[in-house]
């Protein structure tokens, strides 16, 4: 299936590592010119490298002038972005009695406002053109609630929100915003999330791993690129009427309506 991405601009944030780098292989693999940004040099360079015609850049998106500095040099470098995917940043697990504001404030900044900050400059200036992609890996935590990813989930959901509300805002000019929310996939950050987990469980890694799976009713994590065609295919013109939702992507493991 041709998904029409030849030729598009695509920028993806957090696109150095992950489901983020992906994302950009996917799209590169379609006919895009993509643009990779992170806030580590030596990542974003070796995954612009193994990219064709990819572009990398240098940001911490929890700076909104950096972030909005990021695009403006995207944009002049490579031209118009007609989709922009958020990937990057992600909220450390911690126990409920661990949680302080710092750590809420932190959860929001390094989740919620790492999105939004690339967001807002991306979504006005598509606005102006009439046209635009932009699509957000959040998480399924943001749709239920865990005891080690509370902060972190409540921006997740959050950024559900603001997908939704963008989305309605912003439809008619031509922009369509929506959401990717995967479950457990093997990604560094979920190794992360399971030796968490085995910590507080008192528990060997590979037994918290196992655990893990043995609810999941698919019986696997997700690949990176399972998560990466999905957004492909939002990005895509084949999706043209879908906007202001977000995707769950966990195996069945939460099979909710809502």
């Amino acid at each position: 299936m041709d998904l029409g991405l030849k030729g598009r601009i695509v920028l993806v944030t957090g696109g150095s590592k992950g489901i983020g780098l992906a994302a950009a292989r996917a799209f590169a693999a379609e006919g895009a010119r993509v643009a990779v940004c992170s806030r580590s040099a030596d990542n974003v360079d070796m995954a612009a490298a193994t990219l064709p015609g990819a572009q990398g850049f240098y940001a911490d998106l929890t700076d909104a002038r950096a972030a909005s500095g990021m695009i403006e040099a995207v944009e002049r470098d490579m031209g118009p972005v007609d989709v922009l995917v958020n990937s990057a940043g992600a909220a450390r697990r911690c126990a409920p009695n661990d949680l302080t504001p710092d750590v809420w404030r932190d959860a929001m900044d390094t989740k919620f406002f790492t999105t939004i900050n690339a967001t807002d400059p991306m979504i006005k200036r598509m606005a102006r053109r009439g046209r635009g992609v932009i699509v957000t890996v959040i998480g399924i935590g943001g749709k239920v609630a865990a005891p080690v990813h509370i902060a972190g989930g409540a921006a997740n959901s959050a950024l559900m929100l603001a997908t939704a509300g963008l989305a309605t805002a912003y439809a008619a000019q031509g922009v369509r915003v929506v959401g990717v929310s995967p479950g457990m996939t093997e990604t560094g950050r979920v190794a992360g999330r399971l030796e968490t987990e085995a910590r507080l469980a008192g528990i060997p890694l590979e037994e918290a791993r196992r655990r893990a799976i043995g609810r999941i009713p698919i019986g696997r994590m997700a690949s990176p690129e399972e998560i990466a065609d999905t957004i492909l295919f939002l990005a895509s013109p084949r999706a043209s009427y879908v906007t202001g939702v977000t995707v769950a992507m966990d195996g069945a493991l939460h099979p909710v309506v809502l």
